[in-house]
């Protein structure tokens, strides 16, 4: 008989506290490298507790309160570069299974045992991250993929734990994080004015559309 497909499910919550390193770029603060933690968690509103961000003008914040990547993502990029990748090495906070993130839509809600999450924005690679995974050109071979994983905000503070299943509830538009994300690397000024009428979308989709208008002289 045929299996029965899993149900969308949070494989591992993932922490890490901020540590000065040499390898990291202008010897910032970085959180990049996080850990599986075992039992309920508590989540508010900026993010998992007992996770920290080493640059809190370029990560953190409500709209990326929390980092989802999927474990299916991982496991492409465990072969590509073949080496093994645990639960977590992409600076995740959440490591999710049962989801194809390249199809969450904008304003897409999540309910993981009692907390409610919003997808925002899509995660763009940084050069700490290059350092961190030390492979030749990474930040333009992950920004190159639809894998970037999604960040969401917190719309209702609660726990949730490893093994939780995750209810989805899709808003009524088709477009998705990865989309939108796209639409500022192609200069898509239409699309970027269309996530500017989503209700609840980040505030940096704003700054995204302005940037590209200035560059496309429609300013």
């Amino acid at each position: 008989m045929p299996s029965t497909p899993r149900l969308p499910a949070v494989r591992s919550v993932n922490t890490g506290r901020a540590v000065t390193t040499a390898w990291a770029v202008k010897d910032k603060p970085t959180a990049i490298e996080k850990r599986p933690v075992e039992g309920a968690v508590a989540v508010h509103a900026l993010g998992v507790a007992g996770d920290e961000q080493g640059d809190r003008q370029h990560h953190g914040g409500r709209d990326q309160a929390i980092h989802a990547y999927a474990r299916e993502d991982l496991d492409v990029w465990q072969e590509r570069l073949d080496r093994p990748l645990r639960d977590g090495v992409f600076g995740e906070n959440l490591t999710t299974r049962g989801i194809d993130l390249a199809q969450v839509l904008i304003g897409e809600r999540w309910r993981i045992g009692t907390v409610v999450l919003e997808a925002t924005l899509a995660r763009t690679p940084c050069r700490t991250f290059q350092a961190w995974m030390e492979e030749p050109r990474w930040v333009k071979r992950f920004a190159d993929e639809a894998r970037t994983g999604v960040y969401l905000r917190v719309l209702e503070e609660g726990e949730l734990s490893a093994g939780d299943t995750v209810t989805v509830e899709r808003p009524d538009h088709d477009i998705t994080v990865y989309a939108a994300a796209r639409a500022y690397d192609e200069r898509d000024i239409d699309l970027l004015h269309r996530v500017l009428e989503l209700p609840g979308r980040a505030a940096k989709w704003e700054e995204v559309t302005a940037k590209v208008a200035t560059q496309l002289g429609r300013a």
